[in-house]
């Protein structure tokens, strides 16, 4: 299979197993690997602080010849630079995210989307952790750096349960360790609240030292709003139908989307919150792009 073909790969069957999840990451962080200019990778010179045990697709450069010749096993040198960064992905797990474009929901595109930086993070060597919640669950994988904590966090991944609505603020804060050092972290969700609930979590979540990304998910139906004649809209979470003539809407229904969408953007923005709309149909690529730029920010 080519690095690059990993869309035949994204169906709902293949990304809720383990194996299938860590078989997408590896095959997009690869492909986008490959087209790095090579003055991005980890050059010689550097001051080494750690090692790990090599793994296919390491760059063979990075092996430490002389633990070889002792030990007879395959180490790859981790600069300090490089084992700096802890990484919190927080999923919004609550039931808007099951809306479901073609095969896949949100909910499984996040799970790619996680899969994927989190693999490109612990090549790394970064600490990566999982926080997802809604208002009757709490999922907590606190941020760890070994190969095991990252298949556990892929089970947990797999195992997301989106139910009800996201938490109120004085609750949802307080689910999130804050411990003051540097952090990048990725909140991936689809902005749906019903008064400013996730907004003002969001607002918490800045701190002096951290770098805060939202990724707001959205399908390409959502955003174009490209739908047959006539069609029956359910809310997710509170059950509400409504059905609408989509000629007659289209419109106003764009003109309402994009004016939301650039009043989150200037408000975020103004609390120090970096905003990114990233629909279901955009290369995952971009994904990988937009978290070498941000931690960059942390170096």
């Amino acid at each position: 299979m080519a690095k690059q073909d990993y869309h035949d790969l994204l169906k709902p069957e293949v990304i809720n197993t383990v194996s299938g999840l860590s078989l997408i990451s590896r095959i997009v962080v690869e492909g986008f690997t490959s087209g790095l200019n090579r003055s991005a990778s980890v050059g010689p010179g550097m001051e080494f602080s750690q090692y790990r045990g090599y793994e296919p697709g390491d760059d063979l450069r990075l092996l430490d010849w002389k633990m070889l010749a002792r030990s007879g096993r395959y180490y790859i040198k981790q600069s300090e630079i490089e084992s700096q960064v802890t990484l919190k992905f927080i999923v919004d797990a609550s039931a808007s995210m099951l809306h479901k474009e073609a095969e896949l929901s949100k909910v499984d595109f996040v799970r790619v989307l996680v899969a994927t930086l989190a693999y490109m993070a612990h090549k790394q060597g970064d600490a990566v952790g999982l926080f997802a919640l809604n208002e009757s669950d709490v999922v907590s994988i606190y941020p760890k750096a070994d190969k095991k904590h990252y298949n556990r966090l892929l089970l947990e991944l797999i195992k997301l349960s989106n139910t009800g609505k996201w938490p109120a603020t004085n609750i949802s804060n307080k689910c999130i360790p804050n411990r003051g050092g540097k952090e990048l972290i990725f909140f991936l969700t689809d902005m749906y609240e019903t008064s400013e609930e996730i907004s003002k979590f969001i607002k918490g979540l800045k701190s002096a030292r951290n770098e805060v990304v939202v990724l707001q998910i959205m399908g390409a139906a959502e955003m174009d709003f490209n739908y047959g004649s006539n069609i029956t809209f359910e809310d997710w979470e509170t059950g509400a139908r409504i059905k609408v003539d989509t000629e007659q809407a289209k419109t106003e229904y764009l003109n309402a989307l994009e004016s939301r969408l650039k009043k989150i953007k200037e408000e975020l923005l103004s609390n120090g919150i970096d905003h990114h709309v990233f629909r279901m149909d955009a290369p995952l690529g971009e994904a990988l792009q937009l978290f070498l730029k941000q931690r960059k920010r942390l170096s």
